[in-house]
């Protein structure tokens, strides 16, 4: 099982997965910087501090929602699609695994009593922000 998985149909990226035993030794970023949301691994040694700071209101246009799951508890199989609905891979997932959705659709089968961390843009708008099929 590879430690970074990058799920994709027609080059086009639909999903990353990365396993709850990466420990990178250096700080590490999975995705490529024009992705809507980063993602990757930032190393400190100890007695490092991170300096105090605000970010700055920089205005952002995005089209779409890429989304951040991290499987708390349980075990789960998560079901990739490509842009015409058609599965792509199914995959296993166990506690401490990441994933990040940045194409295509997703759908989940729950294999235990399963609780997800969520991290997706806002806001949420109420609106019918999900096709599905």
């Amino acid at each position: 099982m590879e430690a970074i998985e990058r799920i994709c149909w027609n080059e086009q990226p639909l999903c990353y997965i990365i396993r709850a035993d990466l420990l990178p030794a250096k700080t590490t970023f999975l995705t490529p910087p024009e992705f809507k949301q980063q993602v990757g691994f930032i190393v400190y040694p100890k007695d490092a501090e991170i300096g105090r700071h605000v970010h700055r209101p920089i205005e952002r246009r995005l089209t779409g929602t890429s989304e951040v799951l991290v499987l708390r508890k349980g075990r789960c199989l998560i079901d990739v699609y490509n842009d015409h609905h058609e599965l792509v891979a199914t995959r296993e997932l166990h506690v401490g695994d990441v994933m990040l959705m940045v194409g295509g659709g997703h759908g989940f089968r729950m294999l235990e009593d399963t609780i997800f961390l969520e991290v997706k843009q806002g806001p949420y708008t109420g609106l019918d922000e999900k096709e599905r099929f």
